[in-house]
């Protein structure tokens, strides 16, 4: 099969974001198959400058668009970072010849146009790969508003999954949303976030994270992943407020995203010596910054909307072998608690946070065992191989109805 994925945000092993397309097309390659992608020229997460066109040791080819960098100033250049790449990936897409199958993802869900109108010029499968619910996300966040804009980007959404071939959703807690608007079930397959354990061997020693941000033998609390408004990162400083006086714990927070910034002045102006910020780490390196930490957390607004999400941070927490403080309700919660890979924290609650890390600080034996069971857990049922082994078989079904 020729494969092409159409992802904005696309992040190979040595690049910063989710791996979870690299490490489907490194399988898809393994097999026999052509996976290519047309990504962005521009870092999704930090907005600045990245690649143009490379194929990297797997054999993936990467086609870099022309992207406006201006991703993290405001919504309005957002949305013109997302219709630039919109426009440029279908340019690109037009140049390449004998694509069996188009894969689109979102969000954000204006690179699925550029997917269906290729897959459709070309009469080929158009697979739609959703991996949050758009607009449904922002209209909960508040973030969108106005009821015009709604009502269109819901119409958007309809049309977009009415005309897939198919739908992949990365979650169970997806399927209603889906079959409430009337998607028939035996279109939509649920291949969920995973991960590889070989990325993460058991005997990899994060002595020198520790060594080289100055850690020594704290309590580390780490989160790793996107500082955005949904992941309501302003809990952690107001815990590590409360936290001040414990000069053995300390907050690392790795990545990047719009918010950034004000969460380093907000921590400065506490005066906070608790609590670091350090850049983001491609996937590659991830395994020796979570084996530096003790303790890791995954936090997100608490919205309902949040309760339908796997977000990809936990499974790589459970992969590294270290349990996780997790402020989300929902599906994810169901994983964690029946690994007995971590604690669930009541979101937007500091006082809860500080007592989680206090109590579990006092636990290590306890974290030693959560963090195997996770790892045990996570290996056994959200295996990337066998969520690869489900895309290759939904392709190979598709292309054989063309």
């Amino acid at each position: 099969m020729n494969i092409l994925l159409i992802h904005q945000a696309y992040a190979g092993q040595e690049q910063v974001g989710g791996t979870r397309h690299s490490e489907l097309g490194r399988y898809l390659i393994g097999n026999g198959h052509n996976f290519s992608v047309i990504g962005s020229e521009v870092s999704y997460l930090t907005g600045k400058a990245s690649r143009s066109e490379e194929a990297d040791d797997s054999g993936i080819r990467f086609i870099g668009a022309k992207t406006y960098s201006g991703l993290h100033k405001s919504y309005f250049h957002r949305a013109l970072s997302f219709i630039s790449f919109m426009i440029s990936s279908f340019w690109l897409g037009l140049k390449m010849n004998e694509i069996d199958l188009y894969w689109g993802t979102s969000p954000p869900l204006f690179q699925i146009l550029p997917t269906w109108l290729l897959a459709k010029l070309f009469r080929k499968p158009f697979v739609f790969e959703v991996r949050d619910l758009w607009p449904a996300f922002p209209v909960d966040m508040g973030v969108l508003n106005n009821r015009l804009f709604i009502k269109l980007a819901e119409s958007f959404e309809l049309f977009f999954y009415r005309q897939a071939d198919h739908l992949v959703i990365n979650s169970p807690g997806f399927l209603d949303h889906l079959l409430n608007l009337g998607i028939r079930e035996d279109k939509i397959s649920i291949i969920p976030n995973g991960v590889d354990l070989k990325y993460f061997p058991e005997n990899i020693d994060g002595s020198d994270f520790r060594r080289q941000h100055q850690l020594g033998n704290k309590l580390v609390v780490l989160y790793a992943g996107a500082h955005g408004l949904a992941n309501d990162l302003e809990i952690i400083l107001k815990a590590a407020d409360k936290l001040r006086d414990r000069s053995d714990i300390e907050f690392v927070l790795v990545g990047d995203g719009k918010l950034k910034p004000g969460l380093q002045a907000e921590a400065e102006q506490m005066a906070l010596t608790n609590i670091c910020f350090i850049p983001p780490q491609p996937k590659s390196k991830i395994p020796n910054v979570l084996a530096a930490a003790d303790l890791c957390l995954a936090i997100l607004k608490d919205i309902p909307m949040f309760k339908t999400t796997y977000p990809n941070k936990v499974f790589d927490y459970m992969a590294a072998g270290r349990p996780t403080l997790l402020m989300i309700d929902g599906v994810i919660r169901e994983v964690v608690e029946n690994a007995g890979g971590g604690i669930f924290i009541p979101p937007g609650d500091p006082n809860a946070l500080e007592d989680a890390v206090k109590l579990m600080a006092n636990q290590p034996k306890r974290r030693v065992e959560m963090g195997l069971a996770a790892r045990d857990y996570v290996g056994k049922h959200f295996s990337r191989s066998d969520q690869a082994e489900m895309v290759e078989k939904l392709f190979q079904e598709l292309l054989s109805w063309d």
